[in-house]
């Protein structure tokens, strides 16, 4: 297949496994199934949660290290092994032993999320050099709406014949859309006088005080949403929104989650990556006043704007991090840069376990403002 004829595919395929390794962002549709099924607490369902997501930033280091050195398909193939047999495997787990849910659901499905998603967004952008942030945008959008799927999916399925049949069917399912993705990832071909990609690599890029500070910044955003997301059920019916209408917390929250990851890094390339983290830090530290006060329906608005600049940051962040460091090694560096997810996972989990509602959302406020200080010190990388 052609080269300009390629990229549609490349776009329609990431699309296709994103929609399904937004896991993350849905988990407040799995804690309370959950904790019914599998007889969890809610400290032990939330460190589900926290290690499913401190395992997807690690998890984007160790497959970008597997991209780079084998290329996208292989690491998508074993993302997509790894996920769908965590899926698989919880189907199996009995009641009551959360240390086996941890270790074959958790960490196996957050590792091979991450996997799928440098392999994506590293070749997407490849494909689409001087679009990068349309690129990461379009492929993101449908993890943004992993949220609205797997609400639905977890209502239909696991409401009808539990969580174990959902997980199960949920594991199938990714064997078949993820592993179909994944076969057709493949980097653009370079013509023998093409010369290499430009870009610096991962032990070089981590020497760089542009590192860190994207690392700190990509951890500061995580609380605004990490500390509320698997609960959003329960505080959207303790502040007055009726029981039946609080899975719409998510779904809304999910189609703002697209809205930010196609818009954000859109505007990116015409505003500059920095402007958008700008607006994106304000978003996270304003949303965060209003979510800390706001009542009823104003609850599902105030914790969608939350999804929708946590998401758009998310989006944003792998086109600033090839602007930096260049495309060259791109998915292994954005894998590096992931890291700071996991350590926002832990700090979202010790605040949700250690503070009571108030203080979460003085933290989460905190976090954002924090992170923007973070952006504002990133400058240019000089070449050595």
């Amino acid at each position: 297949m052609a080269k300009q004829n390629r990229g549609p595919y490349i776009l329609a395929a990431g699309a296709g496994t994103q929609l399904l390794t937004g896991i993350p962002a849905a988990w407040g549709a799995f804690q309370r199934p959950v904790m019914q099924g599998y007889g969890l607490s809610r400290g032990q369902a939330m460190l589900a949660f926290a290690l499913l997501v401190a395992s997807y930033g690690v998890g984007c280091a160790i497959g970008g290290l597997l991209q780079d050195r084998r290329g996208p398909r292989t690491a998508g193939l074993w993302g997509t092994a790894l996920l769908a047999g965590g899926f698989l495997a919880g189907a199996l787990v009995p009641p009551g032993n959360a240390p086996l849910f941890l270790l074959v659901y958790s960490l196996p499905a957050g590792v091979g999320s991450a996997f799928l998603a440098p392999a994506v967004l590293s070749c997407a952008q490849k494909w689409y050099q001087n679009k990068k942030g349309w690129a990461t945008g379009a492929t993101g959008v449908a993890m943004g709406l992993s949220g609205a799927f797997y609400t639905l999916f977890v209502r239909l399925v696991g409401g009808r014949w539990g969580i174990r049949v959902c997980f199960a069917a949920l594991g199938l399912l990714m064997l078949v859309v993820c592993g179909s993705g994944a076969a057709l990832l493949q980097d653009p071909p370079r013509s023998g006088r093409s010369a290499p990609l430009p870009g610096m690599s991962h032990k070089q890029m981590l020497r760089t005080p542009q590192y860190k500070l994207c690392v700190a910044a990509v951890a500061l955003s995580a609380p605004p949403v990490l500390l509320f997301s698997p609960e959003i059920y329960s505080i959207a019916t303790e502040r007055g929104l009726p029981e039946n209408l609080a899975p719409f917390s998510i779904v809304l929250g999910s189609a703002a989650s697209a809205a930010g990851r196609l818009l954000c890094p859109a505007g990116s390339d015409k505003l500059g990556r920095k402007r958008v983290l700008y607006g994106v830090y304000l978003g996270l530290a304003a949303g965060s006043i209003w979510f800390a006060f706001a009542r009823e329906w104003w609850v599902l608005a105030s914790y969608a704007l939350l999804t929708f600049f946590y998401s758009g940051g998310a989006a944003v962040q792998p086109a600033l991090n090839t602007d930096l460091f260049g495309l060259r090694h791109a998915g292994v560096n954005y894998g590096f840069i992931a890291l700071g997810m996991s350590g926002g996972s832990l700090l979202s989990y010790i605040g949700s376990q250690a503070l009571p509602l108030t203080a979460r959302h003085w933290l989460a406020g905190g976090c954002a403002l924090a992170g923007l200080f973070c952006v504002r010190l990133v400058k240019p990388v000089r070449e050595s």
